[in-house]
């Protein structure tokens, strides 16, 4: 994966107190499974996201499970499956049911207002908790010693994504004044949103509107007609699946043709499923969002296992997947299970990608490039 390899900390003295010290099975007893509660929504709004991080997640459990976790004697991860229903408060109650049960660890919730909430819920008993894509700063800057996070914070995502944006509008000449944002109403799509409205002007950008809408959201044909009125070079969408794929397929019913569709954390503009449903709406789309190395051949052996499955290989999916294998890196170097021995995390670099010529190719940084950028998409 393109992210750096986040590693939690655990010292000698810590295990040795609390008998951690991984002694040899008597007499071939099998070893203790370790519960490990994955926790998505994999109903309601947030469905198909939550879905896919699930997948991620069990695809993850079957490699660990092959051999088990070797320092506990090849202790196996035993998966306790959470539903948190696309609302916090649901995810808060699945996070009680996990800690009755036993759990060791919790990965998820994907969202970031869930994520908010289960961390918290988690706090309470110092469970564990990995938060694979949950992108709000709120959640990992609280002090909650049993939280952390592999994936980047959105204030990262967006301060890459605006000093990104004004490279590539140096190098083509300065085409691009204004921006519109538009944003989903939960904590991801606000705080985003209020990022990226605060690091435009420093770089000479005008930011014309902000404009947020609900979620869910069926019709932004008015939307697009303020669009249409204010005429801004870029459109800076911050919304999840459903929404976004909506709203870049309004805009090409009334033909609203922007410089750039310059997505931070798109929901759609880094998706397979996207490109593959509305190959026409999402040609051009620039995103900045997690991704993977390209140029590293566990990616395309990750990636070829999940189309065999008829799935999309979306960051859900290996961003869940490399969740679930660092909490597993955690308990080996640990070995133990037990919670106070997870404690910390740090953070990790989103990628620039733009669909071009009918694949989701990454543009910047240099060192993953696969295609040179296109921007502006028009003079």
């Amino acid at each position: 994966m393109t992210q750096r390899r986040t590693f939690l900390k655990q010292s000698a003295a810590a295990a040795a107190a609390t008998g951690t010290m991984g002694f040899p099975l008597i007499g071939g007893a099998q070893p203790k499974a370790i519960k490990v509660g994955i926790l998505h929504p994999v109903t309601g709004a947030l469905a198909y996201s939550g879905q896919q991080c699930r997948e991620g997640a069990l695809m993850a459990i079957e490699d660990i499970n092959k051999t088990g976790i070797r320092s506990m004697g090849g202790a196996k991860l035993e998966v306790m499956l959470g539903d948190a229903q696309s609302t916090p408060q649901a995810g808060a109650a699945e996070i009680e049911k996990m800690n009755e049960a036993g759990c060791s660890a919790v990965v998820g919730p994907f969202a970031s207002a869930i994520a908010l909430a289960t961390t918290q819920a988690a706090a309470k008993y110092n469970l564990p908790h990995v938060v694979d894509v949950g992108v709000a700063d709120q959640i990992v800057e609280r002090g909650l010693k049993n939280t952390f996070r592999f994936g980047p914070g959105y204030r990262t995502c967006a301060q890459t994504a605006v000093a990104n944006l004004h490279v590539l509008n140096t190098a083509a000449g300065k085409p691009a004044k204004s921006v519109m944002i538009i944003h989903e109403e939960s904590l991801f799509g606000t705080g985003t949103a209020n990022l990226l409205a605060r690091e435009l002007p420093g770089y000479g950008y005008d930011v014309k509107e902000v404009i947020k809408h609900a979620n869910p959201t069926r019709d932004f044909n008015n939307i697009v007609l303020r669009m249409k009125s204010v005429n801004p070079d870029i459109v800076i969408p911050a919304n999840y699946y459903n929404e976004y794929a909506l709203l870049v397929r309004t805009m090409q019913q009334q033909r609203v043709m922007p410089k750039a569709i310059y997505s931070v954390l798109g929901g759609a503009a880094s998706s397979y499923k996207f490109l593959k449903e509305f190959p026409d709406a999402a040609n051009g789309i620039i995103d900045c969002n997690h991704w993977f190395n390209p140029k590293d051949k566990r990616s395309a052996e990750l990636r070829k296992r999940v189309e065999a499955k008829n799935l999309f290989f979306s960051y859900e999916v290996f961003m869940a997947y490399t969740a679930v294998r660092l909490l597993a890196d955690a308990i080996e170097r640990a070995r133990s299970a037990d919670r106070a021995a997870i404690i910390d995390a740090q953070g990790a670099q989103p990628l620039m990608t733009q669909v071009i010529k009918g694949d989701i190719r990454v543009i910047i940084p240099r060192d993953y490039r696969e295609a040179e950028p296109v921007f502006p998409l028009r003079a």
